[in-house]
């Protein structure tokens, strides 16, 4: 029990400084010497890259935030099943909350960071990737009908903890609860986080991709 309770401890501060590492602020500061924060919705994330700066930065901070979620989950998973008797799957979801946390508070940036829907994602990746085929499927065709990456994000968000519980409670059995309730944390945050969204989405003044600026 001691070596799980350091085991987990180390794991959690590991997948809470690589969660730390925003790039969206890195990719923006490297490239163009600027602060992503200062622009456009403020917001350190992809989406807003993209807005400013243009796809490439964009795809470079898409594939940092998501590839440090899954070396954060991957790291504890192989700690856990190297140094605990305990089912590596809690150490990934240890590292999963982490990671987020990270992403949103990062130590290095003033503790204001973005919105975590990309090392979410990754983490997602590294816990069970067959989880990613149903969250695209939700995610695509909420932006295809409503063209809100916003909104597709919440969906995806939500839907998050019933995947989980529908995949480890009849497909691969685990603790469906603990999986669950893990999962609906990190939901529950992703939705908290966008709750500025959600008010421009019901007063209909969220940004729509395709629709040019008044």
């Amino acid at each position: 029990m001691p070596r799980t309770i350091l085991c987990g401890a180390l794991c959690a501060l590991a997948a809470y400084l690589l969660g730390s590492l925003s790039f969206s602020i890195i990719v923006t500061k490297l490239l163009y010497h600027k602060d992503i924060r200062a622009f456009g919705s403020g917001n350190a994330g992809m989406t807003n890259v993209l807005r400013t700066f243009g796809k490439g930065a964009a795809a470079l901070t898409i594939a940092g935030d998501i590839g440090k979620g899954v070396l954060a989950v991957l790291l504890a998973k192989w700690a856990f099943a190297s140094f605990t008797a305990a089912e590596p799957i809690y150490g990934a979801y240890l590292a999963a909350i982490c990671a987020v946390l990270g992403h949103v508070y990062p130590l290095y940036f003033g503790f204001k960071g973005g919105k975590a829907v990309s090392v979410a994602t990754g983490t997602i990746v590294a816990i069970e990737p067959i989880l990613i085929v149903p969250l695209a499927v939700i995610f695509f065709t909420v932006f295809f009908c409503g063209r809100m990456v916003s909104l597709s994000s919440i969906t995806c968000a939500a839907a998050y903890p019933v995947v989980t519980f529908i995949y480890f409670r009849f497909i691969d059995p685990h603790d469906a609860l603990l999986t669950t309730l893990c999962a609906a944390a990190v939901g529950g945050l992703v939705i908290w986080l966008h709750r500025g969204n959600i008010e421009r989405i019901k007063n209909g003044t969220e940004y729509k991709f395709g629709k040019k600026k008044k």
